[in-house]
């Protein structure tokens, strides 16, 4: 079975979160440029009448 008792103990405030921190705001991003293309799409086939 697995130890688990020789890991290290974790400490609050001490991982390195710049990389997540950079993906999310990626994704937010990406996010953000999806919905307004959805929303431009959708207002011009609502005055194309398509």
């Amino acid at each position: 079975m697995a130890d688990y008792d020789n890991k290290p103990e974790a400490t609050q405030g001490t991982m390195d979160v710049s990389q997540h921190k950079q993906t999310f705001a990626g994704f937010i991003r990406a996010s953000t440029w999806v919905i307004g293309l959805s929303l431009a799409v959708l207002v011009f086939m609502a005055l194309t009448n398509a």
